[in-house]
């Protein structure tokens, strides 16, 4: 077995994995040990933001689909030359 030290761990992130840890009624050690096991497993964002921004909004909403607005064509540029006053 491979073994790995981590240094320069912020005290609130020491905390929090300690209370997981009791949460799970295991050692801080078995903790951080479940969590890298876990953490390759999570798939990585292979959305991009738009459609991720839009999953977010689903899940929150619980699943309301607003339909999009309305569209108009775009007002025709003025001309400006030497035939108009």
């Amino acid at each position: 077995m491979a073994a790995i030290t981590i240094r320069k761990i912020d005290d609130s992130l020491k905390t929090r994995l300690r209370i997981s840890a009791a949460q799970r009624g295991c050692s801080m050690e078995e903790e951080a040990r479940r969590i890298l096991r876990e953490a390759p497993a999570t798939p990585a964002a292979e959305t991009d933001l738009g459609t991720r921004l839009h999953q977010r909004v689903l899940e929150v909403s619980g699943g309301a689909e607003l339909a999009p607005p309305a569209r108009s064509q775009p007002r025709a540029a003025p001309a400006f030359g030497d035939d108009e006053p």
